[in-house]
């Protein structure tokens, strides 16, 4: 359910992300081997500890991807209630005070 807060267009840019994921495995992956050959073990640690990051970007977007339209819902998708866990809450009315001693 939309909340007024969001832009009514907004789409998630998912397959952006995927394959901004996909150039960073690439570069982390050779910054990693490179330096690693060349024998910088520190910069070969920055680069796989960036490697590390990517990986678990990719994974994340992908799931997300596999989700299907829940999270990345197209024009003709209409806005979807939130899901709730559990039990639906019960609102209870706000409690008045009792009389006053000085009334």
């Amino acid at each position: 359910m939309r909340t007024g807060s969001e832009p009514v267009t907004a789409r998630s840019a998912l397959r952006m992300r995927f394959w901004l994921s996909v150039w960073g495995l690439i570069w982390s992956t050779a910054g990693t081997v490179g330096f690693a050959l060349a024998g910088y073990p520190g910069w070969a640690a920055v680069c796989g500890a960036v490697l590390l990051i990517v990986i678990v970007d990719l994974v994340i977007v992908i799931r997300h991807i596999r989700q299907g339209p829940h999270y990345q819902p197209g024009r003709d998708i209409p806005p979807y209630e939130p899901v709730h866990e559990g039990r639906p809450r019960r609102r209870t009315p706000p409690r008045h005070p009792g009389p006053r001693s000085g009334d």
